[in-house]
């Protein structure tokens, strides 16, 4: 029975991540910070009464730390941590207004990752069975190239992307396996907002199978779905100026939800 911490769990990607690992069996953890919503998730996952809810807001280390220790207690460890919690948000950077916004997605998708994976790695590398268990973070095809008036998401997801590199790296002795899951296009309400053409959007409990077998695989990086990772396969090959010059009138995410 897997013992499972997502962040960002009360809709979108972690909902669906969560009632995949609840039909399989396992313990969750699930952090957001709608308390009643977050009620309602688990009202409709298997096994209800197995599920811990912590309602915080992510950017609060010492509640989300309290949130860890709370579900280390409660199940003895945990065998898969989900740094999913994020928002996105157009930015522009001649707007000075937007300096905030920047500073709150950093918070959110980057600095947060690093405070949801903390207080577990100790309880991983004492686990009878490290090369079991799983620190995975959740980046975007975003983070692949940047794009426009979507610096400060491009960027947090391109950080992602290269924290979980060099963390893979650095437990790779310890056994323990660091996941990234870069998603393309998924159908949550993140992506409903958008008011562009989304190329091979994939259903969003669509998403979650593939995830989770990518999870358990212990791969290293996966973008799914697989199409979006051949394009940005082919994005990275491109000379900046061809890509400059493709994606200077490509849409904008709205600055303002």
């Amino acid at each position: 029975m897997q013992r499972v911490f997502i962040t960002g769990a009360s809709s979108g990607i972690g909902a669906a991540l969560a009632k995949a690992y609840a039909q399989q069996g396992a313990v969750l953890g699930l952090v957001a910070r709608r308390k009643e919503t977050l009620a309602q998730i688990r009202a409709g996952l298997a096994n209800p009464e197995r599920h811990h809810l912590y309602a915080l807001d992510v950017t609060d280390h010492a509640a989300l730390h309290q949130a860890a220790q709370d579900f280390i207690g409660a199940t003895g460890g945990a065998d898969v941590v989900i740094a999913n919690a994020g928002v996105s948000q157009g930015t522009l950077t001649e707007y000075v207004e937007d300096i905030p916004v920047f500073e709150r997605i950093i918070a959110t998708n980057v600095t947060a990752t690093v405070a949801t994976f903390h207080p577990f790695i100790v309880g991983m590398k004492a686990s009878p069975q490290p090369q079991q268990c799983r620190l995975v973070g959740i980046g975007s095809v975003a983070g692949i190239r940047g794009l426009p008036g979507a610096e400060a998401y491009s960027a947090s997801k391109a950080a992602v992307i290269s924290y979980c590199e060099s963390l893979r790296i650095e437990l790779r002795a310890s056994g323990i396996k660091v996941v990234t899951i870069a998603p393309g296009y998924i159908d949550t309400p993140m992506t409903q907002v958008n008011h562009y053409r989304m190329p091979f959007l994939m259903p969003v409990e669509k998403f979650a199978v593939q995830a989770l077998a990518a999870i358990a695989a212990g791969d290293s990086y996966r973008v799914i779905p697989w199409q979006m990772g051949v394009v940005a396969k082919m994005l990275r090959l491109l000379p900046n100026s061809v890509y400059d010059f493709a994606f200077s009138k490509a849409p904008h995410k709205k600055r303002h939800l």
